[in-house]
């Protein structure tokens, strides 16, 4: 029999013009789409709900409202009912209309049925716009999260406080019951408290959600609760990990589900993406699962609920069997490292055609700062290319080296040991003598190009920013480096993190061949931050949301915006409706600023307060918008932050979608 876990909101938070589809997306975000974009309920079906009349110019009980709502996917956890209104403000006195919903899921389709409104769309659109509108066009719904009725608008509604204040005072004449503003914009909200009026924001109703999927699917797996961040490294390919902290990274595993709130960009959730395996968030996974610890399951991540049930005895066969088939070595296709020139590359002189010279990384980065984007900087830097990687190495026989460590006892099938033995080798790769005269090299060049500024000392390898394995958080990244005695012991660093533990294993589980493997370096100039982040060039999470942008925000340095230990402010921008959309507020109490000795330091900081202001949200979409067209139109990862009032770009790399299963 199946356990099922109804979220307490995240099944309840639907808006109304969201089709049944998109689930995923709308418990997670709890935002109102335009019909328009999505598609709902066009075209018109006159003859829908056909026993109900047309409209009602008031609603006396639950049954008018039954008799007049659509509900989307009603078999489902996601079910909303919901009734569209329109206030003629022509009238007089002013009209109030409940829209037969089945019949009308548009409020065009009626208005423009019942004679109301002639012209073209931007006659409607006047009715989105303009302070003199004749229409209000607004949907009001059954919030079981809020134990009542809600009314709300289209995101991009250019509401005022006087249509603000129309609007509840019609609600409150021709409507049964108490009903609350649901704000579905920043804007709306400051309309709201400009008008007295209590509003329901998204940030509020997603914060009180119970389950959160961030990538839905289904797993069997052995269930195990890991109670520290640090004991993931015994976890197996068959586990399905119940993460009581949420780690930076983690082994390959068959699903994932964790007690702490993240985000999609959480580099927990990218691998996750990547290996194609639920993951989700729970609140207190581990009491409620207790039982299941050490026991093989089936999981199932659905958009508004997810389902464990023991695993049946071919379903656990089939499931150790795939754990260990591994992929052929080689059977991806990684960047092909250009080992013929080792010569030191200033940033200004790459392109995005130098990735098989320097990689991705840095490949991209070039290409941007090229681009020349108004307001947009790129800190200047220089490559240590593949080649010096591979003469580095090569000269120090890792190849012998990592043959030896392969045929240690247990290696092929225990954790630990493998652990154990790839740290050994990180350990002597970091000791290994560098040739004088590439020291020098380096120690030059950040000196004569960079002024010996403090640099961070950055991974670019060739078996990442791939089209099916993004490598996002595998390797090692050495902040703020100060010296020239330091960067040397960096570079040999960011060298060594290709035998990372978490890399190791994921490049393992993918197939890839670890001797096909290279790493370059990007040493690039430190700048301090007073905000930074990720941002996503669609909604990663429904991508018929065609004109949005996400972003997640925190202040200061953003080493720790993905590593989903505290979660990030989470917003969503729409270019259409040009409305943003705050799914939460951080809840950093500190802050990373770069420290004065070298490395970096936490400073105090208020949590929940905003990271963003809408303006920069907009100019955040916009440059965006400009490098994912610098790429083809490819839907970009782009890592920024913020100096004074320029925008720095620190990554960009193609957003990767979670591959078929």
């Amino acid at each position: 029999m199946y356990m099922r876990f109804l979220p307490v909101l995240g099944r309840l938070l639907l808006c109304s013009s969201l089709l049944a589809a998109a689930g995923t997306s709308q418990a997670l975000v709890a935002r109102k789409p335009s019909a328009y974009e999505s598609g709902a309920g066009s075209p018109a079906d006159a003859a829908a709900n056909r026993s109900a009349p047309g409209e009602l110019p008031a609603l006396a009980g639950r049954a008018d409202f039954d008799r007049l709502a659509r509900v989307y996917d009603p078999a489902g956890a996601a079910a909303m009912p919901h009734v569209l209104f329109v206030v003629d403000r022509q009238a007089r006195p002013a009209r109030l209309y409940f829209i037969n919903t089945p019949r009308y899921a548009l409020h065009e389709n009626f208005l423009r049925a019942r004679g109301l409104l002639r012209g073209d769309r931007a006659e409607l659109n006047r009715n989105y716009r303009e302070p003199g509108r004749r229409f209000i066009l607004g949907t009001l719904s059954w919030q079981p999260a809020l134990q009542g009725y809600s009314y709300e608008f289209w995101e991009g509604d250019r509401l005022t406080p006087q249509l603000l204040q129309a609007t509840a005072d019609a609600l409150r004449t021709g409507f049964f019951a108490p009903v609350r503003f649901k704000a579905n914009a920043t804007a709306q909200e400051a309309v709201a408290q400009a008008a007295g009026i209590d509003a329901a924001t998204q940030a509020a109703l997603i914060g009180a959600q119970t389950y959160l999927p961030l990538n839905t699917g289904t797993a069997v797996g052995r269930l195990r609760i890991v109670d520290a961040a640090d004991a993931v490294k015994s976890l197996a390919a068959q586990d399905i990990a119940l993460l009581r902290e949420v780690p930076i990274s983690l082994p390959p595993v068959a699903g994932v589900i964790t007690e702490r709130p993240s985000t999609v960009l959480s580099h927990v959730n990218l691998l996750a993406r990547g290996w194609g395996v639920p993951n989700a968030y729970v609140r207190d996974a581990a009491s409620e699962l207790a039982q299941w610890n050490g026991r093989w399951v089936h999981l199932e991540v659905g958009p508004g609920e997810y389902r464990l049930r023991a695993a049946d005895a071919a379903e656990q066969r089939a499931a150790e069997a795939r754990a260990g088939r591994k992929p052929a070595n080689g059977n991806r296709v990684l960047i092909q490292p250009d080992l013929g020139r080792s010569e030191l590359v200033p940033l200004s002189a790459l392109r995005g055609t130098d990735r098989r010279r320097c990689g991705a990384k840095a490949a991209n980065l070039g290409e941007i700062r090229s681009a020349r984007i108004a307001d947009v900087l790129v800190p200047d830097g220089f490559c240590i290319p593949f080649a010096a990687y591979a003469d580095f190495m090569r000269g120090n026989g890792l190849a012998e080296r990592v043959a030896r460590m392969r045929q240690q006892p247990g290696f092929a099938t225990d954790a630990g040991v493998r652990a154990r033995a790839l740290a050994a080798l990180q350990a002597d790769i970091e000791q290994w003598p560098l040739p004088a005269a590439m020291a020098q090299a380096w120690q030059q060049r950040w000196s004569s190009q960079l002024g010996g500024q403090g640099v961070f000392v950055r991974s670019s390898s060739s078996s990442e920013d791939l089209p099916h394995f993004s490598g996002a958080g595998l390797y090692t990244t050495v902040p703020n480096v100060k010296t020239g005695d330091a960067l040397l012991q960096a570079v040999r660093k960011v060298w060594a993190s290709v035998y990372n533990f978490e890399a190791w294993e994921a490049r393992e589980a993918a197939g890839i061949d670890d001797g096909q493997v290279a790493m370059s370096v990007f040493v690039q100039t430190a700048v301090d931050s007073t905000a930074s982040g990720v941002m996503i060039t669609r909604d990663p999470f429904d991508a018929r949301h065609r004109h949005a942008t996400y972003i997640a925000a925190k202040r200061g340095i953003g080493i720790r915006v993905v590593e989903g230990r505290r979660v990030a402010e989470q917003i969503m921008y729409s270019s259409r409706s040009q409305a943003v959309q705050v799914l939460n507020r951080s809840d950093d109490d500190v802050a990373l600023q770069l420290s004065a000795a070298g490395g970096v330091k936490e400073i105090p900081t208020q949590a929940g307060r905003a990271v963003l202001s809408d303006a920069l949200v907009q100019r955040l979409a916009r440059t965006g918008a400009a490098i994912k067209q610098r790429f083809g139109g490819r839907e970009q990862d782009i890592e920024w932050a913020m100096h004074g009032d320029r925008i720095i770009i620190l990554q960009a790399r193609p957003f990767i979608t979670a591959p078929a299963r």
